[in-house]
């Protein structure tokens, strides 16, 4: 019985030892197969795109197709002048795997391209190399030299790019186009505003090559067709652009001023004739400016407190709201005192029983602040909104500032309100400030700048730009009476050195002062000088505004902005074959400086202006 028994557990033994063994590779079978299935739903399903991309890259060329981006040209009468277009320069490159004789390379190279013999040795370091950049846009000598040499492994090829035929002309309106660090993009002005149309649209070529690398002609090809950007014809003038920034410069460097701006524009749609800031660069070198601030273009994105300049505007409120008219009189005692302060006219004097007109004539403080009382703080907060200052024009360029009116939401402080009445206390940009005089100039009709006259399609077709209403301001009687007083101010007030002889030019100076930055009060001996205005003021045609700061030689507007904002307007209207309607001294129209030019200068203006009494 014993002996049966030890037979039978080491008959059962074997039998487990078998089973476990079975078990085993049962296990390790379908362990393998779930491994196998677990791979093969990852390269088939998980990753399938990755390894059949690899995978066509084995048999596959792919190519980007680069689209062309779109230009930008300046009206010329009915042609355009190209201001930003394409153009192909050749470029030197260095395959260095290719090269036989790296001394000899090094040493003709770097004298026919000007480059330093250890950056043509550094390119050349990797033996392996097949890519390494010499030099970019290469001029027609140095192309030659590089055909004369026929040194191996030194190649051309050509590159696109951006560029500027007027060098500096308009630089700060239309920008330039540089590296991201990625790729060339838009930097600064409509390069910038408009990239995403200017650049188009990358294409796609795929098609398969043999074994060696080479295309395979009769193989199918897929083509995504790259498409080109949109170009744009601008509604500045060619003639015009370059006539203002001649005049602008003239004006910075005559009176040793930090820098100005001008803007021209039609009042009756809104479109610009000409956008010019001086200092200016060149965009074809913009990599050599220094100072970044050169890039910004101060006429939309730089608001500044723009002083006398804005009592039309605090006059245009008083008419519209029924207040005033521009007979009506005030006594001007010379000083307001409110909340502790001594408000003065700029000359510190007294003037007794004044008119409206002549308020703007001699440019008295106290006067528009008298107006300002009678409209309201209120009322006269929501004018100066419907102007359009607080908030953005909607010009079509980047980096637009809205200004600053915060100071006009307290109702309850009178003194704010009381500054704001001449200019002072709030902030406005040029862009701003010329619109209002437009929308006076314009029956009181507030337009929306426009800067882009039409668009032109890759396809060929065309849009064109149309003028855009934003809302009506004041009554067209009002904006009639506000003219008739701009032209007082030329005639008989400090505007007299901005006539044109023969025409009815209007307009207003105003010499601001400099907020001191992070602190109160304003900076000592730094001044801003503006005048705007338009003319005919019976029928407007244009309408300008130019700005000047810091001139060293002189201290008011009339003196430094004044004669400029002339010399514009006597070239407009002639470019543009205005007939003169006035009388006028024959001997005085053919002077090439502006009429008054050489009268001795006033000593009152209208410098906005505090003082505690």
């Amino acid at each position: 019985m014993v002996r049966n028994n030890l037979s039978k557990n080491k008959s059962t033994s074997g039998i487990n030892i078998k089973n476990w063994r079975i078990y085993t590779l049962v296990f390790f079978v379908l362990f393998v197969g779930l491994v196998i299935i677990i791979r093969l739903y990852s390269l088939q399903v998980v990753a399938s795109r990755s390894y059949r991309f690899f995978a066509e890259n084995q048999h596959k060329i792919s190519q980007v197709l680069k689209p062309k981006r779109g230009e930008i040209f300046l009206k010329e009468g009915r042609e355009n002048y190209p201001l930003a277009v394409n153009r192909d320069l050749q470029m030197a490159y260095l395959a260095p795997k290719e090269v036989d004789n790296k001394d000899e390379v090094i040493e003709k190279i770097s004298e026919a391209l000007g480059l330093e013999k250890d950056f043509v040795r550094e390119k050349l370091s990797d033996s392996e190399d097949m890519f390494e950049v010499l030099k970019h846009k290469l001029n027609d000598e140095e192309v030659s030299k590089i055909k004369e040499l026929k040194l191996s492994g030194v190649h051309l090829t050509a590159e696109s790019f951006r560029f500027y035929p007027g060098g500096e002309l308009a630089s700060q309106l239309v920008g330039f186009v540089g590296s991201d660090g990625e790729k060339e993009i838009g930097r600064y002005g409509l390069e910038a505003y408009f990239e995403k149309s200017l650049e188009g649209r990358e294409g796609k070529l795929d098609q398969e090559r043999d074994t060696g690398g080479r295309w395979i002609s009769i193989a199918d090809r897929q083509i995504d067709p790259a498409e080109d950007g949109v170009s744009l014809v601008l509604t500045i003038d060619h003639t015009v652009q370059y006539e203002i920034e001649k005049i602008l410069k003239e004006t910075v460097e005559k009176h040793s001023a930090d820098n100005g701006a001008v803007i021209v524009m039609e009042p009756k749609t809104g479109k610009i004739l000409a956008m010019a800031n001086f200092p200016n660069f060149n965009p074809n070198d913009y990599g050599k400016v220094e100072d970044m601030s050169f890039f910004m273009n101060s006429a939309v994105g730089l608001p500044y407190e723009c002083g006398s300049v804005f009592k039309t505007i605090s006059l245009a409120i008083g008419i519209d709201d029924g207040k005033i008219q521009p007979d009506t009189t005030y006594v001007d005692t010379g000083l307001v005192k409110e909340a502790g302060y001594g408000i003065k006219n700029s000359d510190e004097k007294s003037y007794g029983t004044q008119t409206m007109t002549e308020v703007l004539e001699k440019s008295l403080n106290t006067g528009v602040i008298y107006v300002e009382r009678l409209v309201g703080n209120k009322k006269f907060a929501e004018y100066i909104k419907r102007f359009g200052f607080g908030e953005k024009t909607g010009i079509e360029l980047p980096s637009e500032a809205a200004g600053n009116i915060k100071n006009l939401e307290a109702v309850k402080r009178n003194i704010q309100f009381f500054t704001a009445s001449f200019g002072q206390g709030i902030t406005v940009t040029p862009m701003q400030l010329i619109n209002a005089y437009a929308a006076i100039a314009n029956k009181g009709m507030l337009m929306k700048p426009q800067i882009v006259e039409k668009k032109i399609y890759p396809d060929g077709r065309v849009e064109v730009v149309e003028p855009q209403e934003i809302r009506k301001v004041i009554s067209e009687e009002s904006a009639k009476k506000v003219s008739e007083m701009l032209r007082s101010v030329v005639v008989k007030g400090h505007g007299k050195r901005a006539d044109v002889p023969g025409y009815l030019v209007g307009g207003k100076t105003g010499t601001a002062q400099v907020a001191k930055s992070g602190s109160k009060g304003y900076e000592e001996n730094i001044s801003i000088g503006s005048f705007a205005g338009y003319a005919p003021t019976d029928d407007p045609q244009f309408v300008a505004l130019i700005k000047i700061y810091h001139p060293k030689d002189v201290e008011w507007a009339e003196s430094s902005a004044a004669p400029a904002f002339g010399k514009i307007m006597k070239f407009l209207l002639e470019y543009y074959k205005i007939e003169p309607t006035e009388p006028y001294d024959i001997d005085k129209l053919n002077i090439t400086t502006p009429v008054a030019a050489s009268a001795p200068v006033v000593n009152s203006d209208e410098k906005s202006r505090n003082s505690n009494n």
